[in-house]
Formats: structure tokens, C-alpha cells, sequence
């Protein structure tokens, strides 16, 4: 990628402009393009004003979420793409603002001019006004022809489409919705501290509505801060998907069992087994510093486990040689199914990608099975949508292992109340 973004942004754009907020988003989107995920990227921002660091985080959400469209319309404004990253993503940044916010139009060109003038030396100010100018004027031609170019209308890789259609073909518009669309804030109540009940009405005494999912879960009206929470920095609370809930509620270990979650980093589903019941667990991450993460969490919750930085596929690294009576493998995947919270997977995902991880899935599969007890359960967990990931890698696990059975089986499409995930729960015989 040309001209590979700089870390540090120095302008002198007043910082609570929205010129200033469309730079920081632009340093963003060229990072991202560059190949960082969005998390490392809007770690670049660390040391911004909150306000424009919140502002810059929605521009570069909106921007990756629309994939392909901006780039559309640029394909039409300019005869080739602008060899200077950071600005080719300014004027990404500056169309979703012009189409999110028609009203502000002759303040979002004159920002996104401004920004462009602390960019490549100021030499592109001129094509951003034009460029930005003429999609103003061409608008409703523009956006005709987006509507009859497949990845403008859907805004996802044409790959990702053509693979949704061959497995959901009365449904695939419906995934395709739902990931473009700013995802729901769901909790799931500690009930070693209180009810799913009682810690709604506390919610609702904060002004805070919000709608039960599951039996553990609370789905907010709307979006706030984690420290806005009543008893989250206490353990009463976590934010969690009403799909990730459900992977405790399957494999429903009973009190006491010796437990393994191979790859549980951040921990979410970790201290959902624990909360569910008082158990023996080990959890693994291959990541010393994703590990630290499930550390915190428990920490936070009052809860305990042993916590290891360890690859699953080495069990010398971490077995003791007694077999676990249950293992969770949420094993690494395509994330298709949570693409509405990382629309970077949009950009930095390709269809190659699918078989490589096919294949470490099984490895992971082979090897976990090896120490599971007769007679104990494991429940293999993706947050994909992609049938290789889900139950054509399980129908291929059970030709491989004979004494395998499938208790249970399902797929959660993306939709209103939760993202897409895929649960097999096995039982070796």
C-alpha cells in the first residue's frame, strides 16, 4: 500500500471540528487498508480528544460497513484512485459523511478540504473540493448506479455474497442486512449476584430500557458506556451477545466437573461456565496478552480458574494427563457472523482464508477429542456463518471419529437480537 499511514496525527485543525474528526477517520481507514485490524487502528487514537476520537471511531465504522460503496462512487468521480492512502480514505470518510448528513453538505466539503490540507503537503485540496463537488452535483445518477452494481447495493465482497447465496437462498438478503446494520448491546447478568430481573428494574430506575433475551440476558434500548452500568466495574454485569450466551447453556457442565475452554480469550464464555455452576476449569489462549484479558474478567466478576498462555493443538504445553468431562473449542473462524461489530473483517478477510482455517479447526477438533473422557461432552462454537466453519467441518469430524455422536446442532443467523454463531455439541461414546 502506498504511503503507509503515520501513528501520530499532528494538524492544525481545531480538535473539536469535524475537519479534525474526518482526519483522525481517514488515518484510520488508511491503517486498516494497510492491513491492521479496526481495534489496532483505533488504538493510534489513544492519546486524541475523547469527542474526537468517539467522532473518528463512527466515521471509520460507517466507512468499512459500507464496503465497496464509497470506492464505487470514487470509481466514477475519478479516472484512478489516488496513490495517497490517507487521502483516498478522506474522501471515503467525507462521502458516507455527505450521504449520513446531506443537511451539513457545504461544511462537510469545506472540513474534508481542510483535512485534506494537513495530508500529502496540501497538494490534494483541490481534488478533494472537486471530486467532493462533483458527487454533490451527480448525486442521484450515482447513487442509480450503485443500486445495479452488487457490491455498492450490499456492501460486502462479492466472494462473501456468492457463498451466502449457495447456502441461504431465501434467506442470504437477510444476513446481509442485519451485518450492515450497527449491532444491539446485549448483557448478561451475573446471577451469582442478582436476577436477570432485578437488575433490569435497576436499569430502569437509571432511565436505561431494556428488553430480556434468554435466561441470562438484557438487551439495551439503546447503547451506553460500560461505566454507565450499575455494578459493572462489581462484577454484576457483562456485555455479551444473546448468540456467545447460549455456548454455557449447551454444554451445561454439572458442578465439580473438570472443564477445559481451549480457546477462550477474551473470556466472555469462560465466566459464563463459571457463573453458571462451581466448576474445575482450565482456559487457554494462545495470546499471553488476550490471556491477561480473561485474567481481568475474572478478577472483576469474582470469579476463579486456571488461566494459561498455551497453544491447544500442544497439549503437552497444558495437560495433565487427566481427561476433561467437558471441553468448549471456540475455535478460530471467519467471524462472518460478527461482521456488524468488526466491519474490518469486510476488507481484511479473503475467501483463501476460509480453507486455512477449515483446516486448523479440524487439528483443533482431532486434538481436543483426544482429551475428553468417555462419555463427556465437547461443544464446538464458531461465530461464523460459512457452512465449511459449521457443520460440514462436523459431518467431516464424525467420519473421522467413530465413537462420535451429535447431540445437538445449531446455527444462529445474524438478526435483530443477536449476531450469527454455530454450536455443535458432540458426545464421545
Amino acid at each position: 500500500m502506498p504511503n503507509s499511514p503515520a501513528t501520530v496525527v499532528a494538524s492544525g485543525l481545531a480538535h473539536d471540528s469535524l475537519g479534525y474528526s474526518l482526519l483522525l477517520g481517514a488515518r484510520v481507514l488508511a491503517s486498516v487498508y494497510a492491513g491492521r485490524s479496526l481495534n489496532e487502528a483505533l488504538g493510534l487514537l489513544s492519546q486524541e480528544p475523547a469527542v474526537a476520537r468517539g467522532a473518528a471511531q463512527d466515521i471509520a465504522y460507517g466507512v468499512l460497513r459500507r464496503y465497496g460503496w464509497g470506492e464505487f462512487l470514487l470509481g466514477r468521480l475519478m479516472s484512478r484512485p489516488l496513490t495517497h492512502a490517507e487521502t483516498q480514505a478522506l474522501l471515503l470518510a467525507a462521502l458516507y459523511r455527505l450521504d449520513t448528513r446531506p443537511e451539513a453538505a457545504p461544511m462537510v466539503v469545506d472540513q474534508a478540504v481542510a483535512a485534506a490540507g494537513e495530508l500529502a503537503g496540501g497538494g490534494l485540496k483541490g481534488v478533494v473540493n472537486g471530486v467532493l463537488r462533483n458527487f454533490l452535483r451527480q448525486r442521484e445518477s450515482l447513487m442509480l448506479a450503485a443500486m445495479q452494481d452488487e457490491t455498492a447495493r450490499y456492501w460486502f465482497p462479492p466472494w462473501w455474497l456468492a457463498r451466502l447465496r449457495r447456502t441461504y437462498r431465501d434467506g442470504w438478503q437477510g444476513i446481509v442486512a442485519a451485518g450492515n446494520t450497527p449491532p444491539p448491546m446485549t448483557l448478561r447478568v451475573n446471577q451469582r449476584r442478582c436476577s436477570v430481573e432485578n437488575y433490569r428494574e435497576r436499569l430502569a430506575g437509571l432511565g436505561m430500557a431494556a428488553k430480556s433475551v434468554g435466561s441470562w440476558g438484557l438487551t439495551l434500548e439503546k447503547p451506553v458506556a460500560v461505566d454507565a452500568l450499575p455494578g459493572f466495574a462489581d462484577g454484576w454485569v457483562s456485555v455479551q451477545d444473546a448468540g456467545a450466551q447460549r455456548a454455557a447453556e449447551l454444554l451445561a457442565p454439572e458442578a465439580g466437573s473438570r472443564v477445559l475452554d481451549a480457546c477462550a480469550a477474551p473470556g466472555g464464555k469462560t465466566a459464563h461456565l463459571l457463573e453458571s455452576a462451581d466448576l474445575d476449569l482450565l482456559a487457554l489462549d494462545i495470546d499471553p496478552v488476550r490471556t491477561r484479558r480473561i485474567e481481568d474478567n475474572l478478577v472483576r466478576l469474582g470469579l476463579t480458574a486456571r488461566v494459561k498462555a498455551a497453544d491447544c493443538l500442544e497439549p503437552a504445553q497444558w495437560w495433565d494427563g487427566r481427561p476433561f468431562d467437558a471441553v468448549l473449542a471456540d475455535v478460530p473462524c471467519s467471524a462472518s457472523g460478527v461482521v456488524r461489530r468488526h466491519p474490518d473483517i469486510k476488507v481484511l478477510r479473503r475467501e483463501s482464508d476460509i480453507r486455512r482455517l477449515v483446516h486448523t479447526q479440524a487439528a483443533i477438533l482431532d486434538t481436543l477429542w483426544s482429551v475428553l473422557k468417555p462419555g463427556g461432552r465437547l461443544l464446538y462454537a464458531t461465530c461464523s456463518v460459512f457452512v465449511e466453519e459449521n457443520s460440514a467441518q462436523i459431518d467431516a469430524f464424525l467420519v473421522r471419529q467413530a465413537g462420535a455422536q451429535r447431540v445437538a446442532e445449531e446455527q444462529w443467523l445474524p438478526g435483530e437480537n443477536n449476531d450469527g454463531f454455530y454450536y455443535a455439541l458432540l458426545r464421545k461414546a
